[in-house]
């Protein structure tokens, strides 16, 4: 026989679904408002990262859920990373400029990777550059990542359902770390360091950032719109969750199928050779990604009690919030 509620059984449940509700909106509001709103930005960000956990309370899981969390989840990801540069002078008097260029002289003989690069395979013509197909492929795949570490999720979902929560958990624990040292130390890529060099009247950092140049020559007049939704803090390099969440989904993808892992480390090292050559990161900077990605995965069986038990809760307090009569 199936088990019967009392009235009052039901009206918590309503109770319980109509609150994880209200958590779903305040926190799918909370980046949107945060700049209009007198709250610390902890706060701010602390309501937004409540949302996934309210959607997994007012709805029964379903693969549905399971994407609408990861969805929530990002969407607080992009606030905590847009959120320092809410301030730009605050964030550039406490921007980072000399550290990684240290480090990326000495991983390049005295020159910056990135210029070695862009003088041995960018060209330059009279009306300004011209691009090859390489530069295109690069571009195509810098842009690409918006989509990738998700349709990695999205292909783990479907092929091994039961590998699903880690590989989540595993690809945005890479995500909001990173974003928290966005937060502490923001540090300046090569071609903002190379621009506040030139507006400063130093010496001139020579790095170009190709991938813009290229949007504004392939999108013409669209692409200050497309840009407006992409950027958000150009202070947002160290390290390289391009590189990070990218190397995350490989492994992870490895770790289902041979033929998708191969596909995903292809597109790592890709990304890779991309980030540093366009002029988006350091090499440094794509390092200190992989050392983020390797701690997450180390850390991941101590961290695994803690987080099966605040799995456990979430799915008791989803049982309670949908008992019927």
């Amino acid at each position: 026989m199936g088990a019967t509620y009392t009235p009052r059984a039901v009206r918590l449940s309503r109770a319980m679904r109509a609150t994880a509700w209200a958590v779903v909106a305040a926190g799918a509001a909370a980046p949107l408002v945060r700049k209009r709103v007198n709250a610390p930005p902890a706060l701010v960000q602390a309501v937004a990262y409540a949302a996934p956990v309210g959607l997994c309370v007012a709805v029964r899981r379903s693969r549905a859920r399971d994407i609408g969390a990861c969805a929530l989840q990002m969407w607080a990801y992009v606030a905590a990373y847009k959120s320092p540069h809410d301030d730009p002078d605050l964030q550039r008097r406490r921007v980072h400029f000399d550290y990684p260029i240290i480090a990326d002289r000495l991983l390049g003989g005295g020159q910056l990777p990135t210029t070695r690069l862009q003088r041995a395979l960018s060209r330059q013509g009279p009306g300004g550059p011209e691009w090859t197909g390489l530069d295109a492929l690069l571009v195509w795949a810098h842009w690409s990542w918006f989509i990738v570490p998700h349709a990695s999720l999205v292909y783990i979902l479907k092929r091994r359902p039961e590998r699903f929560p880690r590989a989540a958990v595993m690809t945005y624990a890479v995500f909001n770390l990173g974003a928290s040292v966005y937060w502490v130390a923001p540090t300046a890529p090569p071609w903002y360091a190379a621009e506040a060099a030139a507006q400063m009247g130093e010496e001139v950092l020579p790095a170009r950032r190709m991938m813009v140049e290229y949007g504004e020559w392939f999108w013409r007049d669209g692409w200050g719109s497309l840009y407006s939704v992409f950027g958000g803090n150009p202070l947002a390099a160290m390290p390289s969750l391009h590189f990070a969440t990218s190397l995350m989904a490989a492994l992870l993808l490895a770790e289902v199928s041979p033929a998708a892992g191969a596909l995903g480390f292809t597109y790592t090292v890709t990304l890779g050779f991309a980030l540093v050559y366009l002029g988006e990161h350091y090499v440094v900077d794509l390092l200190a990604g992989a050392a983020l990605t390797a701690a997450v995965r180390r850390m991941a069986p101590a961290a695994t009690p803690a987080l099966a038990r605040l799995g456990r809760t979430v799915a008791a307090l989803e049982a309670r919030a949908h008992q019927t009569i």
